[in-house]
This record gives structure tokens, C-alpha cells and sequence, in this order.
């Protein structure tokens, strides 16, 4: 009983504190807003004029007005216009360095100003048939209706040119300094209209690090379905930005939670298995969300930094064979034989069916094919052979299944973490000995194509490539050999052959 008058005193002093918090972030906000709008003056400024004198309403608009607020504006600039796609174009000419086609029939004009990329694009208002892959797209008449049909109200702001009249018809500042996603109407009305919205909310969320709104929520979890119209190449191209987004747990979990990754990445919920009533295998899902984090956190260790995709898409997928060949033991544990084997087929279908190209592909197959052969490393026990077999088949990947193996040590017993650790730091030094004595990196027979074929005074052909496969296998188990001895060892191959 003595807790709730505590309790309600302290409702005023957390109300109070809440706005105090939005009070400083709102001021943020217009701070970051006036140092980035004086960066970019002058060139919205003077499109702004152009378009004026020409009778044309313009404004910047969508995620460039966001990030602006949000004081991370790039290069990259939006627009809408009342003029057509001929009219912008028309007016560019002279002023941008180049312009170019980006849709002409979605009303897209693109164009360079020195640093800067613009997208001009005429008011529309679209929508998609319940049966059509394809929106549907008229154009508008008016700014307002334009940011009606916007996907959250964090992205329905404009600033009208070239005076730079804020419009702002939806709140979405308020969200913004309050940190959450809601759609300008009805959610599902917004998803009706184009279901790839679902998919935004998700990647928003990892990329602003946004809450999501419960009515939005609650529209993905009833409508989820409604993804499948989508095509394999949009739906794609919106995982990606999520996977390469600062915190991809929270869309991913968004995704799982509300069944949306049921419907295009079904391999993911899959991974929450029912423990056993002994809790003596770990909770895979969760497993499979922290390998991804640490995978983040070691992507310094990649030549060209992050985000890197194929290594964190193979994080995400790496055990997604674990449901298929999970087997309970007659002394009550788990094995989960050949996951990696399966895991692969499993990525490799799941990408194709999202069109993705076949090069990344291969390389995240690759990787989740790959992931669990450093255990049988041991302590050290693997022959130079196998180090060199090692890096072979991770081939131009060897830095990403690095990281893989790495981030996939989930264990919170830290003398075990450790000892896989020193482990992997041992194999490392291994690999870049070897390297530097052989050149590692790029192993080949001892013996070319032309060599073989004159030793053996054949013609090209499949021999050929059986001899020089032969002695590529020799100089994966014996490292580099003489002219001479690559070449009595390829006569004795061919004579054993020929006998």
C-alpha cells in the first residue's frame, strides 16, 4: 500500500523529466537544422530562384529535410516540384554540371552541382493495385499532397524555396525529437498503398535507431502478408540497407516480431528453436543476432572497413541449417551435424530467390559453408597442409571468414572465450607466416599450363588440367617445390596414369 503514493509522486517529477529530454532534443534538432541549411544555401537557393521565376513551386524534401534536422545531411539532396520532368530538366540546363534520367515516368530528373546530387521529383501520388507488383503512379498538384503520401511523418517535412518555408503537416518534428516512426495517416492505408513501407519501418528503426509507433506495429503484424506483391529486387534492395544499418537487431527483431520476416527471410524466425527442458543447446536466434553485432564490432579488422554486407548477411545466416538437421541425443544433447553444409543450400536459395547477384552470393555461401572449420583447428594440431587448404578455399574471403569465426564465439565463460581467442590469434600468425614464405595468397602448381604441356608433349585438353590439379594438390601438401621436382613429380603422375 505505502508504494503508490510513492508512485505518484513520482509521475509528475518523470513527466517533467520526459520533457525536459524532449525540450533539449527538440533544441538539438534546431541546432543541427541551422548549421546544415548554411551549408547547403547556396545551392538550394539558387534552384529555389530558378524554379521561382519559371512559376514552379520547389522544395527539399523526404530524408534530406530528416537528415538536415539530424545534422548527418550528405551529399545527396531531395526535391519535389509542381514542374514536370521536362520543365526541371529544361530548367537545369546551364546551372547543374550534368542532369540525367532517374524515371522519367515516376518523374524523376537527377543532376550534379558541384559536390552536390540532386533528384527532382514532380508531386506525385501513387498507389499499388492489391494485385500488382508495380505502384501505380499520377502526379500531383500540390506540396501538401505530396507529403500526404509520404512513408512516416519523420520523412513528410519540406522546406519550400527559395524562401524556406518550413512545412511540417504531419508533426513529423515532434517525432523526430521524440525518436519514433508513425505514418501521416492510417498505417494501414499506408501499407495498402505500397507494402514495401513495412519494410522501411524495420530499416528506419536499425538506421536511426527510431522506436516504432504500436499502431504501426500492429498494421505490419495484421498486413505482413501483403510483402509477397513486392519484387524479390525491392525487397532486396531495403535488406540490405537494413543488414549495413548502424543497429540491425532492431529491425531484424521488428521483422521477426510482427511475422514480416516469416514472409521474406523465413530462415530467421526458424531460428528460434524450442529449448529443451534442460536448456543444454543455446537459444540459436539469439545466438545468431549477437554473432551479427560482434561480426559489426570487428569489421575494422576488414580491409575496407564496414559495413561490409556479405560478412554480416553470413553472420545472419551462418546456422540457419541448425533447424534441419538439430537431433536429440539419447543422453539428452543436441547435435546439429552438417548445419553448415545445409546452411549454405539454404542461403544460397533464400538469395536467389531475392535476386541477388550471383557473385555476392557465392561469397556469402561461401562463408556460412566455411564458418566451422577452424574448430577442427584444435589447439594447434592442423599440418602446414591444412592451414594452406584453409586459405585456399576462403579464398579473396579470408579477412571476412576471419571475423565470422571471431564473432561466432558467443560463450559467456570467459576462459573458454579466451582460449578460442588465443587459439584464432595462433592460426592467424600461422596463416601470415606461411604467407610470407610462400606467398599464400596466391597458390599455384609450380608448373603452368605451357610447362606441363611441353613435358609431357601433349596437346590441350583435359589432361592438362588433371596434371596441373594434381600439382596444385602437391603444393597445397608440400609447399613450394623446385623446377626439377615438380617436374619428376608430374612425370611419375603421368606414368602412373599411363601404366
Amino acid at each position: 500500500m505505502s508504494d503508490r503514493p510513492e508512485a505518484s509522486r513520482r509521475r509528475p517529477e518523470q513527466a517533467a523529466a520526459r520533457s525536459v529530454a524532449a525540450s533539449v532534443r527538440m533544441s538539438d534538432v534546431q541546432r543541427n537544422a541551422v548549421h546544415e541549411l548554411l551549408r547547403v544555401a547556396p545551392v538550394i537557393d539558387e534552384l529555389g530562384a530558378r524554379f521561382e521565376a519559371a512559376g514552379e513551386e520547389i522544395a527539399l524534401v523526404g530524408g534530406s529535410v530528416r537528415d538536415a534536422l539530424l545534422g548527418r545531411l550528405q551529399n545527396d539532396l531531395d526535391f519535389t516540384t509542381s514542374a514536370r520532368p521536362e520543365v526541371s530538366e529544361k530548367l537545369m540546363e546551364g546551372w547543374a554540371d550534368a542532369t540525367w534520367d532517374l524515371g522519367r515516368a515516376f518523374g524523376t530528373i537527377g543532376a550534379r552541382r558541384g559536390r552536390w546530387h540532386l533528384e527532382i521529383t514532380t508531386y506525385r501520388s501513387e498507389h499499388y493495385d492489391p494485385t500488382s507488383r508495380k505502384p501505380q503512379v499520377d502526379f500531383g498538384d500540390s506540396l501538401a499532397g505530396d507529403l500526404g503520401r509520404r512513408d512516416f511523418t519523420v520523412n513528410a517535412m519540406a522546406l519550400s524555396l527559395p524562401g524556406r518555408t518550413f512545412a511540417d503537416p504531419y508533426s513529423g518534428l515532434a517525432d523526430l525529437a521524440g525518436r519514433v516512426l508513425r505514418t501521416p495517416g492510417r498505417a494501414e492505408d499506408s501499407f495498402a498503398d505500397d507494402p514495401l513501407r513495412m519494410m522501411r519501418a524495420a530499416r528506419f528503426a536499425s538506421q536511426l535507431g527510431f522506436a516504432v509507433d504500436s499502431q504501426v506495429v500492429s498494421a505490419i503484424t495484421s498486413m505482413a502478408a501483403r510483402i509477397r506483391i513486392v519484387s524479390g529486387e525491392r525487397v532486396r534492395d531495403e535488406l540490405v540497407r537494413l543488414i549495413n544499418s548502424p543497429e540491425p537487431r532492431l529491425g531484424l527483431s521488428l521483422m521477426v516480431s510482427t511475422g514480416l520476416a516469416e514472409q521474406v527471410l523465413p530462415e530467421l524466425p526458424a531460428l528460434a528453436l524450442e529449448r529443451d527442458e534442460h536448456n543444454r543447446h543455446k537459444d540459436v536466434y539469439e545466438h545468431t543476432l549477437t554473432v551479427l553485432e560482434q561480426a559489426i564490432e570487428l569489421e575494422d579488422r576488414l580491409p575496407e572497413g564496414g559495413p561490409d554486407f556479405v560478412c554480416r548477411f553470413a553472420a545472419l545466416m551462418h546456422d540457419v541449417g541448425k533447424p534441419r538437421t538439430r537431433r536429440f541425443m539419447d543422453d539428452g544433447s543436441v547435435t546439429f551435424h552438417h548445419h553448415d553444409v545445409v546452411g549454405a543450400k539454404l542461403t544460397r536459395a533464400r538469395m536467389q530467390a531475392l535476386r541477388f547477384s550471383r557473385e555476392v552470393t557465392d561469397a556469402v555461401c561461401d562463408l556460412v559453408a566455411l564458418h566451422l572449420r577452424f574448430h577442427g583447428y584444435g589447439s594447434g594440431e592442423w599440418t602446414d597442409s591444412a592451414v594452406r587448404r584453409y586459405v585456399r578455399d576462403a579464398g579473396r574471403h579470408l579477412d571476412r571468414l576471419h571475423v565470422l569465426t571471431r564473432a561466432d564465439c558467443t560463450t559467456r565463460n570467459k576462459r573458454k572465450a579466451d582460449r578460442l581467442r588465443r587459439t584464432y590469434d595462433d592460426l592467424e600468425a600461422r596463416i601470415a607466416r606461411l604467407a610470407d614464405e610462400e606467398e599464400l595468397a596466391s597458390v599455384r602448381p609450380d608448373l603452368d599450363g605451357n610447362q606441363i604441356m611441353a613435358i609431357l608433349a601433349i596437346e590441350p585438353g583435359p589432361e592438362v588440367g588433371q596434371a596441373y590439379n594434381h600439382l596444385l594438390e602437391l603444393r597445397l601438401e608440400r609447399g613450394p617445390m623446385s623446377y626439377d621436382d615438380a617436374k619428376a613429380a608430374l612425370l611419375e603422375w603421368h606414368a602412373r596414369r599411363s601404366g
